[in-house]
């Protein structure tokens, strides 16, 4: 029979959370191997991307989002006057 599961400790959470977060799991030759993850040029590449390339890449919602804060935008402004 298996023993049972010891719990982690508060600091053994924390840094299994921020080893998750920095690396991720791959397989090589059939075994596992944890390597850190590729660093993001741009956190939030929504925010600086341009319409052609969100349409080339399929982000409809970040398309329609953009639209809905400028239709926002534009009948803020309209009642300001």
């Amino acid at each position: 029979m298996a023993g049972r599961k010891k719990k982690l400790t508060t600091a053994q959470r924390r840094h299994k959370a921020r080893r998750q977060k920095e690396t991720m799991i791959i397989f090589v030759n059939g075994k596992q191997k944890r390597v850190r993850r590729p660093h993001a040029e741009y956190e939030n590449i929504e925010d600086i991307a341009d319409l052609i390339w969100l349409h080339q890449n399929e982000m409809w919602d970040v398309i329609f989002a953009r639209e809905n804060q400028t239709m926002e935008n534009q009948s803020d402004d309209e009642e300001g006057l």
